[in-house]
């Protein structure tokens, strides 16, 4: 199931950040205490900022992984860009190519976006597979591209289009509670 993060989810969170460390390593920075966790929230305050949401699986409840539009720009662009990461104690079991996907099916239809981005480094192989298998395609290659910890890494640029989600698993159209 895919939903908002709030301020209730602080403390699974960053629980599940301190527990994913190594999983995510040069990958991507997650907020792993209160002050960073709240500054991160606050992000999202203004839904025309973007959306954080989080994977939460159906039978247990608990956080798999969380996702995040940002950047989103409209008008002829009417695109996001699409960040995400799983969490260590849920990683390699689905939950995240499910919902990854739901994120973008509520990018096309509930947001009405026509383009969704990922920049994925080149070694992560996970993340490269999760793109693919949801059908995105490579359009690029972009040196030094994102600064994560302090080091301008190497980034893949790959995009989905409305018209390409013939690829996405089906799923229920009411995915935000």
């Amino acid at each position: 199931m895919l939903r908002r993060m709030r301020a209730a989810d602080e403390d699974e969170f960053l629980r599940l950040a301190e527990q994913s460390a190594e999983l995510h390593g040069n990958w991507v920075r997650t907020p792993t205490d209160v002050l960073t966790f709240r500054e991160y929230l606050g992000r999202f305050a203004d839904p025309a900022a973007g959306e954080a949401l989080l994977i939460k699986r159906v039978d247990t409840g608990a956080i798999a992984g969380h996702v995040t539009l940002t950047g989103i720009i409209r008008g002829p662009y009417d695109r996001a860009i699409l960040g995400f990461a799983a969490f260590a104690p849920s990683a390699g079991r689905g939950f995240m190519t499910e919902g990854v996907g739901l994120t973008v099916l509520y990018a096309f239809g509930s947001l009405g976006l026509h383009r969704v981005e990922a920049d994925v480094q080149p070694g992560n192989e996970p993340s490269r597979r999760l793109v693919r298998r949801l059908g995105f395609r490579r359009e690029g290659y972009s040196p030094e591209f994102i600064n994560i910890g302090g080091v301008w890494r190497d980034h893949e640029r790959w995009a989905i289009t409305a018209g390409m989600t013939t690829s996405l698993p089906p799923c229920d159209p009411n995915i935000l509670p």
